[in-house]
């Protein structure tokens, strides 16, 4: 690995890291897909049942939609990598910072950005 001054090590995401968020990503892409055959199948067996617990049902439907968000943002990811515009903020354009991608590797915004989309909710 080449020296980098410490302010570009915040900045820069070197090989080794994008191996690493490749693999990040690969692992919740799997985990997710198998999230979701599970919900399946447990939905599948709750529509078989005569009295169902309403409540357990509308949790099932938020996990398992919050599971095809997560999916859908670890796929556009894998994506960005292949096209080569993986850790580009969709905004601003500007890097994605390294910590931030190190924590959310499917992060769409750098972190000013992301706080203006909060803040504008």
């Amino acid at each position: 690995m080449t020296h980098q001054t410490i302010g570009e090590h915040d900045e820069v995401l070197s090989a080794e890291d994008l191996a690493a968020l490749r693999e990040n990503l690969h692992e919740q892409l799997l985990f997710r897909r198998e999230q979701l055959r599970q919900f399946a199948t447990a939905s599948r067996a709750d529509d078989r049942r005569v009295r169902e617990d309403a409540a357990q049902v509308e949790v099932g439907v938020k996990l398992a939609a919050s599971a095809r968000m997560v999916l859908a943002d670890v796929e556009e990811a894998l994506a960005r990598m292949d096209s080569g515009t993986y850790g580009v903020c969709h905004l601003c354009r500007r890097p994605v910072e390294r910590h931030r991608l190190l924590i959310v590797p499917q992060a769409r915004y750098c972190g000013r950005c992301q706080q203006v989309r909060e803040a504008g909710r």
